[in-house]
Order: C-alpha cells, then sequence, then structure tokens
C-alpha cells in the first residue's frame, strides 16, 4: 500500500499548482503597487511641471504661491493631494514648485510601509 502510494503521480499538477499559485499572486500584486508607484511619481512630476508653468506664464490665476500651490494640487492626474504637498517659490531659475509625498504601499509585500516621492520643476520668468 505505502509503495503504490509513494509511485502514484495522480496529484502532481495539483501540488505544483497549489505551491506556485501564492508566488505568482505575490509577484502579480507586487508589479501593481510598483506600477502605481511609478504612477504616482509621474502625477507628481505632471503637477510641478504646470504649476511652474503657470506661475510665469498666467500671473492673474496663479500670482501667489499659494493659488501655485491650489493650482498643483488640481493637477496630479488621479491623486487627491492637500496644497501642503506643494512649495511654490521664487529661484535663480525662475518660478520653482516643488512636492514631496509619502506614498503608501497597500500590501505588506514590501519591507517599508511608504517611500517618500518628490518632485521639482523650475520654469524661467
Amino acid at each position: 500500500m505505502l509503495r503504490r502510494l509513494l509511485t502514484d503521480t495522480k496529484g502532481g499538477t495539483l501540488i505544483e499548482f497549489g505551491l506556485l499559485l501564492p508566488l505568482f499572486v505575490l509577484l502579480l500584486v507586487g508589479i501593481m503597487q510598483v506600477g502605481q508607484l511609478m504612477w504616482t511619481q509621474a502625477a507628481l512630476q505632471h503637477a510641478v511641471d504646470l504649476a511652474a508653468r503657470c506661475a510665469s506664464v498666467s500671473t492673474t490665476s496663479c500670482a501667489t504661491s499659494a493659488q501655485v500651490e491650489a493650482y498643483a494640487a488640481t493637477q496630479a492626474y488621479g491623486l487627491t493631494l492637500p496644497n501642503d504637498t506643494f512649495t511654490a517659490s521664487t529661484a535663480v531659475c525662475g518660478n520653482q514648485v516643488v512636492a514631496d509625498y509619502s506614498f503608501n504601499f497597500e500590501t505588506a509585500l514590501f519591507p517599508s510601509a511608504s517611500i517618500s516621492l518628490s518632485a521639482r520643476s523650475c520654469y524661467p520668468l
């Protein structure tokens, strides 16, 4: 009976599937989380680029730092960010907008629960 059980190959595929499925799911979720991280970085960069340009070109709607920061918060496509994520100032290069954001991972796959993202743009006066 024991010899027959050890040489039986039926159900081997099920065991392999059961061992590999959790690894595949972890890989898939990890890829999605890294994709969200990259998308968030692109959204931050897009927002600071447009806000720095607005501060230089449209002096009526982006006249003060608070208006520039509020404009930047609306331009981060798909993200709902507070205005204090952005900092607008006048630098040597022109109107500069900086964003600092803490990206929180949705899963426990990554060792740190959050990572700091930053974006910077400067548009000449």
